[in-house]
């Protein structure tokens, strides 16, 4: 497979001009993380797929996630045993294949009780809905054994512990001395969600000339056999496809009104989550994730991301993913569980530097508890009628954590309908930057001062580009445009105007907030002044000829989706 593709402009319009009123394989509505992973996948074996999306790639559900690739612990005590086994190897696979995002993040259970807890285990895992959720020693033991077992094939990360009081409150300095016991164990976290999503499309592009991606895309209305859509710019592409897969997370029943195959699939809860400026916490963190049960049952998070604090999250049942946001009552919730936690410790509002809010495409459901509709994933196909000559597969559930399992699932069933062998299983392919990243430090400082002496730039400069864009790091360095890597953004000094400019013109940039909220980690780490945007701005109303008054809408969008949808303070 070649490296990820870069893809300008005049690429994109070459890809989509080819297509134009022709038939195609597939076409995938949806560019989130199932969406994504699918078109890698079938590029992969040779499919002609179009991908679309009515907003950015990864910008619904996959950029809200609690940024964890984790095995799903708390599936055990459903059943969904299956679900644990796929999840904690998936796991294991993504810290192979996207090392340069997905980091082992050691994790910390505090215990309040010896025994609790163990009937009402029982009583959910024979399908009680209404089960206290109360987790004493014995059982997080059991789930632990459980959760290394599971966790065995391709295992990269130790194996769990059980802590004294005494230990417990030594490791964490602050905690609650109401616990009695603690539990260790690993999972992962992924740093930049958003652009792991960009790279599994790049993938696809460089995998297979004859596929296309496109964001900000509106759909037509189905009319025969012909799919038409519109492109950011205006222009109308229609293309005659073999099988569209729906892909659209929380959007699926209205994208399948709009296919002319009306469903009620999707039952979503929201997921909200904050970002702290709490260094001393962060101290105390030491890098670890303090996974706890809150008063009222629910499993709440808090670690070290990026270096801010980020925690979460709420399970709210939620129907409009166009205008969810973490509300004020959510906000409330996490301070107390917070100071709970941590009693020796301050937490007010004034602490956040980002919020975010999506809703789980979690299938319909009537269990009267949100954290008990299951996390798993299906793929129903509604067959062609007279009206519409190709099937619709929709994409319903799963955890991100699972994309790669879930999208080589569909595929297979998308390669037998059209009478194709797969070529190549993507277990061990790695995604974008991933691809040959240095498994150690030896092997990074050689990296380094290959890749600092080809570009020109230092060491410590190639090592922050490393952690930012994986293997990747090098075509950014290397980029030579308007500005210089010396040409530093006001309010944000570790990012350059011509990493931005590269980022404009090879990763399919369409708005302003493209680039601030998922190229970058500008935004979800709070690094951003109003003086910040405006630069960003001006690298991009260069590179993409916006006239004054576009640029000025831009920031004006951008600033304004910020500050209401995300509660920053600029």
């Amino acid at each position: 497979m070649n490296g990820p593709s870069v893809m300008t402009a005049a690429d994109t319009d070459a890809r989509l001009a080819a297509l134009d009123g022709q038939p195609i394989d597939v076409v995938i509505i949806g560019a989130g993380v199932n969406g994504a992973g699918l078109f890698r996948d079938l590029c992969l074996q040779g499919i002609d797929c179009l991908i679309i999306d009515k907003g950015d790639f990864g910008s619904g559900t996959s950029a809200a996630p609690s940024r964890l690739i984790h095995g799903g612990l708390k599936y055990l005590e459903t059943g969904e045993f299956r679900l644990v086994a796929q999840s904690t190897l998936e796991r294991n696979l993504l810290l192979r294949n996207a090392p340069h995002y997905v980091k082992p993040l050691p994790t910390l259970i505090p215990i309040f009780t010896w025994t609790k807890g163990v009937w009402a285990a029982l009583r959910t895992l024979f399908g009680s809905t209404t089960a206290p959720r109360s987790r004493g020693a014995v059982l997080v033991k059991i789930g632990l054994w459980l959760y290394d077992f599971y966790g065995s094939r391709n295992q990269v990360m130790p194996r769990h512990a059980l802590l004294s009081r005494r230990a417990a409150l030594r490791s964490i300095p602050g905690l609650t001395e109401a616990v009695v016991a603690a539990g260790t164990y690993y999972d992962a976290q992924v740093t930049s969600p958003e652009r792991l999503v960009l790279e599994l499309v790049r993938d696809g592009l460089a995998a297979h000339p004859r596929s296309a991606a496109l964001n900000w895309t509106s759909l037509d209305p189905v009319a025969g056999e012909t799919l038409s859509v519109r492109a950011p710019d205006g222009r109308q592409l229609s293309v005659r496809p073999k099988l569209v897969v729906n892909a659209a997370g929380p959007w699926i029943d209205e994208a399948n009104a709009t296919l002319g195959a009306p469903s009620a699939m999707i039952g979503g809860t929201k997921g909200s989550h904050i970002l702290l400026d709490h260094e001393d916490l962060r101290r105390r963190l030491a890098g670890r994730m303090i996974y706890f049960e809150a008063d009222d049952g629910r499993i709440c998070l808090v670690y070290d991301h990026l270096g801010r604090v980020l925690v979460g999250s709420t399970d709210i049942p939620a129907a409009d993913p166009d205008v969810v946001r973490c509300d004020d009552d959510e906000i409330d919730y996490f301070l107390v569980c917070l100071r709970r936690l941590l009693p020796g410790l301050s937490f007010d509002r004034t602490q956040i530097v980002y919020a975010y809010s999506g809703i789980r495409p979690l299938p319909a459901s009537n269990a009267t508890i949100p954290g008990l509709i299951s996390r798993d994933h299906s793929a129903p196909v509604a067959e062609p009628t007279r009206a519409r000559p190709f099937p619709i597969i929709s994409l319903v559930g799963g955890k991100w954590t699972t994309f790669r399992g879930f999208a080589e699932e569909v595929a297979d069933v998308v390669l037998a309908r059209l009478g194709h062998a797969r070529r190549i299983s993507t277990q061990r392919v790695p995604i974008g930057g991933g691809r040959d990243f240095p498994p150690d430090e030896a092997e990074r400082l050689t990296w380094l001062a290959q890749a600092s002496a080809e570009a020109g730039l230092s060491t410590e400069r190639m090592s922050q580009l490393l952690d930012r864009y994986g293997t990747t790091a090098l075509d950014v360095a290397m980029w030579r445009g308007r500005w210089s890597d010396a040409d530093r953004l006001p309010g944000a000094e570790s990012y350059s105007r011509a990493e931005i400019d590269w980022i404009v013109r090879s990763e399919m940039v369409v708005r302003l907030e493209d680039i601030v909220m998922r190229r970058t980690l500008l935004a979800v780490t709070g690094d951003l002044t109003r003086s910040t945007v405006e630069a960003i701005a001006d690298v991009a109303a260069a590179a993409l000829g916006w006239t004054e008054a576009e640029r000025s809408a831009e920031i004006a969008s951008t600033l304004e989706r910020l500050t209401t949808r995300h509660r920053m303070r600029l």
